[in-house]
């Protein structure tokens, strides 16, 4: 695809569409130029690499210098079976395959890569990251449902925030029992007046600045292994 004019004081980015090998997942690959990291994105259920929430928190990383991929956790004949969406050890293998393509790719070999992940996603980039010890630099929950990967959370080696909307009350204790189980660095930020969605005013742009400020924090200086593509 054609890459993004720049403006002054503004990052150029360049946008591919992507298959992740070697089920076939489409993707949309986002490079800053220059990318500092690779942030990966799992979206929630009922969601898909078009969600607008994610291509939003991924614009304002792109513009923060750090390569975004939001793609397919399902094939389209795979999610016509609603039970695959809450298949938290399917998902977090398709991040993995993710993963591992993105480390045997030209254009994001060398970048360090982190997992943001909503709601049910969030479960599968906490099992992914459980199960990739030390190539995965940071993750990211939004409005996570972590109490899905709760028996691999004391795996987690990645530094983790879970990020929960004050008004989702139900999500939240669940996130509160998750941050105890973790034993990674963590955090665990409220905000306040948001609901599951983050749809009230100024909430998701708080979502971002956290975010941002996450791997911004735990990738610029991280190293990243390269012999781990897909066999």
């Amino acid at each position: 695809m054609e890459p993004e004019k720049s403006a002054e004081g503004v990052v150029r980015i360049d946008r591919h569409e992507v298959v992740v090998p070697p089920v076939g997942l489409n993707g949309i690959l986002a490079l800053a130029q220059p990318s500092r990291a690779l942030v990966v994105f799992a979206h929630g259920s009922g969601s898909s690499r078009l969600s607008p929430r994610n291509t939003y928190v991924a614009t304002v990383l792109n513009q923060a210098g750090l390569a975004t991929l939001l793609f397919d956790l399902l094939t389209e004949e795979e999610a016509l079976d609603r039970a695959n969406v809450f298949d938290i050890p399917l998902l977090a293998s398709r991040l993995d395959m993710a993963r591992r393509w993105a480390a045997s790719d030209e254009r994001t070999r060398l970048l360090p890569v982190g997992y943001f992940g909503a709601s049910t996603g969030a479960a599968a980039a906490l099992v992914a990251a459980s199960e990739a010890r030390g190539r995965i630099v940071a993750v990211v929950s939004r409005g996570g449902r972590p109490d899905l990967a709760m028996d691999g959370l004391d795996g987690v080696d990645a530094p983790t925030i879970l990020i929960v909307g004050g008004l989702d009350s139900q999500v939240l204790a669940l996130n509160q029992a998750a941050y105890e189980a973790l034993i990674c660095e963590k955090a665990l930020e409220v905000v306040p007046g948001a609901t599951h969605l983050f749809e009230e005013p100024g909430t998701l742009d708080r979502v971002i600045a956290l975010t941002r400020d996450w791997f911004a924090g735990h990738l610029a200086s991280a190293r990243t292994k390269t012999d781990d593509t897909i066999s």
